[in-house]
């Protein structure tokens, strides 16, 4: 008598039996390390800059010549009267940190619009149109690459007179030559690609390619760009601004900071420490959310 056999069909792994299930946008957000921690450090510097009227203890510009060089409140003679202590013109400094924020982000985000305008749509054209207009626009970037940029800043900021608005022009005018390059490579790169060689065969305006087809698939290297090249706005307005050149007293610019407390870095160490602590969390801050957010947006990714 012979015993029936049961064949019992072997369970499929889900790995095998499903698709990959989509992240979304914010668990990808999540995800991203670099995103997370440089857009979250970014956010708080933001917030602090927007609500500084109301976060401040103290006006940034009262003076108060009794409370000159007031030490920290971890120090023996600190008070939290002023938790960061007092500049050597009794100027509360916490309030003019917030303040500084304000000026720094005001400029790099001037200064990478500004550049990135012109940069973006020199790089697009040459890349998409190639020929004389490659030739043109090759010719312009070798050219503002034959001048250093603090050199030709100071020069002009010299002559011209510091000011706040002064600095971002002169920035911003002098800092497109890599969007230029960038663009120009990438947009050679898309332009032989099969969806816009479809566009023009159905007929579509060059404009609408480049807005529609090009740029969006450019768009990752641009804000890229855009965040280094806001970093490098920040610290060369530090620097002018350290020099004399740049943004002018009593505004709070953390360069300006850094500069006036020169003559007490050997006995009021943190004038010069908290200002540079500052800029340099703000400047690890964008560039590592402009590396998330490359990161996001590749086509790799958002597949």
């Amino acid at each position: 008598m012979s015993i029936p056999t049961v064949l019992s069909a072997s369970p499929v792994p889900p790995s095998l039996g499903t698709a990959p299930k989509r992240r979304t946008m914010w668990q990808r957000i999540w995800h991203n390390k670099a995103l997370t921690f440089g857009g979250g450090l970014l956010l708080a510097i933001m917030i602090i800059a927007l609500f500084a009227p109301w976060l401040s203890p103290h006006d940034p510009y009262t003076q108060d010549l009794a409370y000159r060089t007031v030490p920290p409140v971890w120090y023996d003679k600190g008070t939290w009267l002023h938790p960061l202590g007092t500049d050597q013109m009794g100027r509360d400094y916490l309030s003019r940190l917030f303040y500084g924020a304000r000026i720094s982000l005001l400029i790099g985000a001037s200064v990478a619009l500004i550049s990135g305008l012109i940069g973006t749509v020199m790089g697009m054209l040459a890349g998409y149109f190639g020929g004389r207009t490659d030739m043109v626009v090759s010719f312009l970037v070798t050219t503002r690459l034959s001048m250093p940029v603090i050199l030709v800043a100071l020069a002009t900021v010299a002559i011209v007179g510091g000011s706040l608005w002064v600095v971002i022009l002169v920035l911003g005018l002098l800092k497109w030559d890599r969007f230029a390059v960038v663009m120009r490579s990438a947009t050679q790169q898309v332009r032989s690609l099969e969806y816009v060689a479809a566009a023009q065969s159905a007929g579509a305006s060059t404009l609408r390619i480049i807005i529609s087809e090009v740029l969006p698939n450019v768009l990752p290297h641009l804000i890229v760009i855009a965040t280094l090249e806001a970093a490098s706005a920040i610290l060369l307005e530090a620097s002018l601004s350290f020099l004399g050149l740049g943004v002018q007293p009593p505004l709070p610019s953390w360069g300006l900071m850094i500069s006036e407390a020169k003559a007490y870095m050997f006995f009021s160490f943190w004038l010069i420490a908290i200002p540079g602590v500052a800029l340099a969390l703000l400047i690890f801050a964008i560039n590592l959310a402009g590396d998330g957010l490359h990161q996001l947006l590749t086509p790799e990714e958002r597949a």
